[in-house]
């Protein structure tokens, strides 16, 4: 069973989506070993300058890396990725499994993540130009990693 590890910066304190991504971690059970990995983002004054958010960018990145598990395929999940559809992005899923390859995704902080995260990614990946909470976003993308798993399955789900 391939393993799945999702680095998320913060939290999720409402009570909704922790619901809907428990709903999604349950579903998950039957495809893969998932680890949800919680890092707190370094806080920023309201109104952070450029060098302060670059220097929290470069801590985070550091807590990050620290997390990844060795031999991982990396999808940073970033504005300026790479949009796929459902049906590419199941590929992607296949093609680590077949390589017996586990998944890393990296959620960062409402200033996104470090130029050090993202240029060593394997996968730099974005899921729309609009912007989401990144607690919302967490839900969206677990609904995709399951929806990738039943469509590599054939299952009726992605219809």
């Amino acid at each position: 069973m391939i393993k799945v590890t999702i680095i998320a910066l913060g939290k999720i304190k409402e009570k909704h989506f922790a619901s809907a991504c428990e709903e999604y971690i349950k579903r998950l059970k039957g495809y893969c070993s998932l680890e949800i990995v919680e890092i707190e983002p370094i806080r920023l004054s309201e109104k952070a300058s450029q060098t302060e958010i670059e220097k929290a960018l470069s801590k985070e990145a550091q807590l990050i890396s620290s997390k990844i598990p060795v031999g991982s395929t990396v999808f940073a999940m970033c504005v300026e990725g790479k949009p796929l559809s459902s049906e590419a992005f199941a590929q992607k899923i296949k093609d680590c499994c077949d390589m017996g390859k586990s998944i890393t995704f990296i959620i960062g902080s409402s200033y996104g993540l470090s130029k050090t995260v993202k240029s060593a990614a394997d996968v730099k990946m974005s899921v729309s130009e609009m912007t989401f909470p990144h607690r919302l976003f967490r839900v969206m993308l677990l609904e995709q990693i399951y929806r990738g798993f039943k469509i590599n399955e054939g299952s009726k789900y992605h219809k």
